[in-house]
């Protein structure tokens, strides 16, 4: 891809391997640009022989700060939660599993991306957040993705807080599968050991029978959503306020409405 491209993609493990890396440290923003080319990459992809897994990772010290927040102004955030979603859905419906390896902050459409995939792996400086809240909106992806990976007592914490988790918390409440000084070596050696000898033919339905009832309520619910956040939420007061006092830098000042 050229070189102005937000993702460097790849070919590794003799075709058997899908390499994705967010290439636009150190915020690697989920924005319009980023999000075509994560969709291009899978469409691009998709039928090639043999292709037994998905790696996505990142530049820099950070996986993704999220969102672009001048995307989700009123007038432009109907086009990026429609793409955001589509690629979410490329994602889960994808014929190989998705292996992330996140480093440092993986945050707001970030973490939706890392959700969407098979097996997150992080490394010990890790922290994994839906701070949309606290710019008075929610996450529409994450609502619908995080109670499949953790409890929904877990996931109401995290999407009505907005805090972030460590490694060890994410661990221990199964938002993560694993912890590593280097997660790439670790992604990478659980691809050998455990999918790269395998039939592609055979995990392609495997993926499809594990994901059916996930992508069958996700692809459901994210078209409630998107309608919840576009005809009720956006038309508030304070969505627009906290997006406005982010922008400016300032603390949102709330009038509940």
């Amino acid at each position: 891809m050229p070189d102005q491209s937000p993702l460097k993609v790849w070919i590794d493990r003799d075709g058997a391997l899908l390499r994705l890396r967010l290439a636009r440290p150190k915020a690697n923003l989920v924005d319009a640009a980023m999000i075509a080319a994560l969709h291009g990459a899978l469409d691009t992809h998709r039928g090639r022989t043999g292709l037994r897994g998905v790696l996505l990772d990142a530049e820099g010290p950070h996986f993704s700060f999220g969102a672009s927040v001048e995307e989700h102004l009123p007038g432009r955030c109907a086009v990026m939660l429609t793409s955001l979603h589509a690629l979410v859905l490329a994602m889960l419906e994808f014929p190989a599993p998705v292996l992330v390896v996140v480093r440092g902050q993986c945050l707001g459409g970030g973490l939706e991306l890392a959700l969407a995939g098979s097996m997150i792996c992080v490394a010990p400086d890790a922290q994994l957040g839906q701070p949309e809240m606290k710019l008075g909106v929610f996450a529409p992806a994450a609502s619908c993705l995080l109670p499949y990976r953790v409890s929904q007592g877990t996931a109401e914490d995290l999407l009505f807080s907005g805090r972030s988790v460590g490694s060890e918390e994410a661990k221990a409440i199964g938002l993560v599968e694993a912890i590593a000084v280097d997660p790439e070596a670790a992604a990478l050696a659980y691809f050998d050991a455990h999918l790269a000898p395998k039939s592609a033919a055979a995990l392609a339905c495997a993926v499809t029978a594990a994901r059916g009832p996930l992508v069958s309520d996700v692809r459901r619910r994210l078209a409630e959503v998107e309608r919840l956040y576009l005809d009720t939420l956006m038309k508030t007061r304070d969505a627009n306020e906290g997006l406005a006092a982010f922008l400016a830098k300032r603390q949102p000042q709330w009038e509940h409405r």
